[in-house]
């Protein structure tokens, strides 16, 4: 299964993936119609302790709590990927609650999101990893 995988070691700090994450789940064809003016909602964020710097994302875990925990049924594991159907979810954020990396977070239309490897989207591979300069944000190949 392959996976986002962040190397905090290279991480600057930049906020890029989380602009690319936007523009990605933007459904629109320019990043510059997509963000400007905008508050960007991205479903991967960067945060910083201690002077480090890494990108928080879902880790589609073998037993997701969330998964398990969603009193709607919204989330669900397919082929390897949490996912969340959004005609589901009523927004209760029992998810939120218990998912032990933060990687789950309301969008502006008050259901949950998360990242699902841009597998809905046009692009096809996720840009947060193709627009980090300094390349410390890899999709690569991992065993359950």
């Amino acid at each position: 299964m392959k996976r986002v995988i962040v190397n905090e070691k290279w991480c600057l700090g930049c906020h890029l993936c989380e602009y690319y994450c936007a523009f990605a789940n933007s459904n629109k064809d320019s990043m510059v119609k997509a963000l400007k003016d905008v508050v960007i909602n991205p479903r991967i964020r960067v945060e910083e302790k201690d002077g480090i710097s890494f990108a928080v994302n879902c880790r589609h875990c073998s037993e997701a709590l969330c998964v398990k925990s969603c009193i709607a049924g919204a989330l669900s594991k397919i082929d390897g990927v949490v996912r969340i159907n959004k005609d589901k979810c009523v927004g209760c954020h029992t998810c939120v609650l218990v998912c032990p990396y933060g990687a789950i977070m309301p969008s502006e239309k008050g259901v949950m999101q998360k990242c699902e490897l841009c597998l809905q989207n046009a692009c096809g591979e996720p840009l947060c990893v193709k627009g980090c300069p300094n390349k410390a944000i890899e999709l690569r190949e991992v065993t359950p």
